[in-house]
C-alpha cells in the first residue's frame, strides 16, 4: 500500500461485519474535485467504514473484499487532503462518534458523512458503538483519559441527559446530532423534525387520503415525539381527527415497522396510507403489504423519513424526508473541529444551534385513494 494511504487516521472500533454491501448511491463526483472515501466505498461496493479498515492495514476484512478496495483506491488515485492540517502546533484532532443506532441504513450515511469529512481534514476519527448509555458513559470515560477532543452523539445518546453531563463534566467539545436535549453548552445540528413530519402529512391529505396510519419511532428519542406532533398537526389542519387506533408504536427498526404494519393493516376498514417514522420500518410496511396482496401504491401509500439507501432499493422506491445526515455529521465535525481550534487561540467560539433544510422526496410509494380499497373497505365496516 502507497506510504501516503497509511496516514489516513480513521480508526472503527467495536464495529460489527464491516463487509457488508450497500447499495450503490445515484450521486457522483462533480467534476475534478479530489476522490472522497465514499467515492471509494461505491466504486468498491462496500461500506467507507471497510475503505478505512483496509487503508488502516486492519484485519478483519475478507481478502476479496481488501483488494476490490485497493483497486478502487489506485483507479480514483484516492488520498487524504494533507493541505487541512491546521490546527495550533500542527497537532491532529482526536474525534469520538459515539453511537446506539439500530437502523443500519441511518448508520451507513451517517458514518459516511464523518467519515469523508474526517479524512477531507486529516482528523482521527474513533467509531464506537455502545449498547446502553451506560457503555457509552464508561467509554467516553475512557476516551477523555486518552486525550479525545470532542464526541459526536447521535440519538439516542444525545437524548441521555446523563450522557451530555458527562461530556460537559470532561470539557471535551460535543456535538449532537438531531434535536436530543442538547441545549446551552452543547452544539446540535438538526432538521426542523416537526416541521418535516406535517409537510409529509399534508402532501398525504393532498393526494386524497383521510384514514391515515401513523407508525412511531422511538420512544425514547425527542425526534419520535416531534415527528408524531406534526402528524397530528397537519391532521387537525386539515379538519381531520387522527384515529387513535391508527397510531400504533414501534421503534425505528424493521422488525418494529412489520410488527406495527400488521396491526394497521389489521385494523377494518384499513387506512389507506400509513406514514412511518423512518424508511425501516416504511420499508417493512411496504414488505407486509405485498405479503396481504396488497398494491403499494394503488391499493396503500407508503411514506417514510430520512431518505437512507433503504429508501431507493426497495420496490416501489420510496416517498420519504430526506434528512441530510451525511451533511448533518460532516457539519459536527467541522464544528468540533472550529470550536477547539478557537479554544487554542482567542478561546470565543460558542457551540451552535445548526438546522439545515430537508426535502420531501417523492417517488413510487404514494397514489390518490384507489376508489376500489375505498368500496372494499366500506364493504368490510358494513360487516
Amino acid at each position: 500500500m502507497p506510504e501516503k494511504l497509511k496516514r489516513v487516521y480513521v480508526k472503527a472500533m467495536k464495529m460489527q461485519d464491516s463487509d457488508t454491501k450497500l447499495p450503490r448511491r445515484r450521486a457522483a463526483r462533480r467534476g475534478n474535485s479530489a476522490p472522497t472515501i465514499g467515492d471509494v466505498a461505491r466504486e468498491a461496493g462496500c461500506s467507507p467504514m471497510t475503505v478505512s479498515r483496509v487503508i488502516n492495514g486492519e484485519a478483519n476484512v475478507r481478502e476479496q473484499t481488501r483488494e476490490l478496495v485497493l483497486e478502487a483506491i489506485r483507479k480514483l488515485n484516492y488520498a487524504p487532503n494533507r493541505a487541512a492540517r491546521s490546527l495550533a502546533g500542527g497537532e491532529q484532532l482526536r474525534i469520538a462518534l459515539m453511537f446506539d443506532n439500530p437502523s443500519a441504513s441511518y448508520l451507513s450515511e451517517f458514518l459516511m458523512g464523518a467519515l469523508e469529512e474526517a479524512s477531507r481534514n486529516d482528523i482521527h476519527l474513533e467509531v464506537q458503538r455502545c449498547e446502553s448509555a451506560e457503555e457509552a458513559l464508561s467509554i467516553m470515560g475512557k476516551l477523555a483519559k486518552e486525550g479525545i477532543d470532542g464526541f459526536i452523539l447521535p440519538s439516542p445518546l444525545c437524548d441521555d441527559q446523563k450522557v451530555l453531563d458527562l461530556a460537559r463534566e470532561l470539557d471535551a467539545v460535543s456535538i449532537a446530532v438531531g434535536p436530543g436535549k442538547a441545549e446551552g453548552l452543547h452544539g446540535a445540528v438538526m432538521i426542523d423534525e416537526f416541521q418535516a413530519a406535517y409537510d409529509m402529512t399534508k402532501h398525504i391529505i393532498d393526494l386524497g387520503h383521510e384514514r391515515v396510519g401513523f407508525i412511531i419511532g422511538n420512544p425514547e428519542q425527542i425526534a419520535s415525539g416531534r415527528r408524531l406532533n406534526g402528524f397530528r398537526a397537519a391532521m387537525l389542519d386539515a379538519g381531520l381527527t387522527p384515529d387513535e387506533e391508527l397510531i400504533v408504536q414501534g421503534r425505528f427498526t424493521y422488525r418494529s415497522g412489520m410488527a406495527g404494519a400488521e396491526r394497521l393493516l389489521s385494523v377494518h376498514p384499513q387506512p389507506t396510507a400509513i406514514f412511518a417514522s423512518n424508511d425501516d420500518m416504511a420499508a417493512a410496511t411496504v414488505a407486509v403489504a405485498h405479503r396481504k396482496h396488497l398494491d403499494v401504491p394503488n391499493d396503500i401509500t407508503v411514506c417514510g423519513f430520512d431518505d437512507t439507501a433503504m429508501a431507493s432499493t426497495i420496490w416501489p422506491e420510496l416517498t420519504t424526508i430526506r434528512q441530510p445526515i451525511r451533511e448533518m455529521t460532516a457539519w459536527a465535525v467541522t464544528a468540533i473541529a472550529r470550536i477547539i481550534r478557537s479554544k487554542r487561540t482567542d478561546g470565543r467560539a460558542k457551540p451552535q444551534q445548526k438546522i439545515l433544510p430537508y426535502t420531501l422526496v417523492r417517488r413510487e410509494s404514494d397514489a390518490a385513494p384507489s376508489l376500489a380499497r375505498g368500496s372494499a373497505n366500506s364493504l368490510l365496516s358494513d360487516r
